[in-house]
């Protein structure tokens, strides 16, 4: 059973969360976004949902309580339930002055949400309001623009959706995610605030968790190919996972292309064909 997330949590002298109320398959418990700072100008991370008004009103609330305005947005990734609220704030909090910032994506050079333009940051910037230092992460492969947030007076890190408080993630790209992963590691964050579900108290074991994951399922792949004949991912699914249910087949077998072309990059395997992967002859 899901772990129950309040709509609205304080979790440190620094941090509020306000819950997007948008729970599904794919949020879990719904959105995590964060009003981050002490002071009257605050940074919000993320914004929800904007088929969701219900997440407008608690966040307006929040201010309220807390006599507190937006001074910048961060997004951690173009997935609309992160970044979809941004016209519903500028419609119905007016935020004056308010820069909305994000990494930007390889695949789109001119973004942009209903006119409002945004602002491009760089790997290792720093962001300051009153009571709080963020830095800017770039951790690509959920989304190729995917970036994780360092709070340097709390020594924690806002995942977003590269490590969730529940399950594990999906990716775009397995070899950059992974990259992703090593660099939350070697943060040594104290806790974690994710995209989605509960905080992680115990951060390091959770990252070690998500790797080791991924580099199982790697090695049962290499292993299944060094039994044999080339095989095609759909091919690598009957073998490898046997044990699930033949509806969820399609769902793995692009599990297993993510692998693939990660085990390509690395050296480790070849495409013989279209379809067909052996090892590299040089392993």
């Amino acid at each position: 059973m899901a772990a129950h997330i309040a709509k609205v949590s304080q979790l440190s002298p620094r941090i509020i969360r306000i819950l997007g109320s948008n729970p599904g398959p794919m949020t879990l418990q719904g959105t995590n976004t964060y009003l981050i700072g002490t002071g009257k100008r605050r940074i919000l991370l993320d914004t929800g949902d904007p088929s969701i008004p219900e997440y407008i009103t608690d966040l307006k609330k929040v201010l309220a309580d807390n006599d507190a305005s937006i001074d910048q947005v961060l997004i951690s990734h173009w997935h609309h339930d992160h970044i979809g609220g941004i016209p519903d704030i500028t419609r119905e909090i007016k935020p004056g002055g308010c820069k909305f910032s994000k990494f930007p994506r390889i695949s789109h050079v001119d973004e942009e949400i209903e006119g409002i333009s945004l602002t491009f940051l760089k790997d290792g910037c720093e962001i300051s309001t009153e009571g709080a230092t963020l830095k800017a992460v770039y951790a690509p492969g959920h989304t190729d623009d995917h970036m994780v947030v360092v709070l340097k007076e709390e020594n924690a890190v806002f995942s977003g959706d590269c490590i969730l408080g529940e399950g594990t993630a999906v990716f775009e790209d397995l070899y950059t995610y992974m990259q992703s992963l090593q660099k939350i590691l070697d943060l040594k964050p104290s806790v974690i605030y994710p995209g989605h579900g509960p905080v992680i108290e115990k951060p390091q074991p959770k990252i070690e968790e998500y790797i080791t994951h991924r580099l199982k399922r790697e090695d049962q792949i290499l292993q299944t190919l060094r039994a044999g004949k080339p095989l095609s991912a759909a091919q690598l699914v009957k073998i490898i996972y046997k044990e699930t249910p033949v509806h969820l087949h399609p769902m793995a077998e692009l599990n297993v292309n993510h692998h693939l072309y990660k085990l390509e990059k690395d050296g480790k395997i070849v495409c013989k064909d279209e379809t067909s992967w052996s090892v590299s002859s040089s392993l």
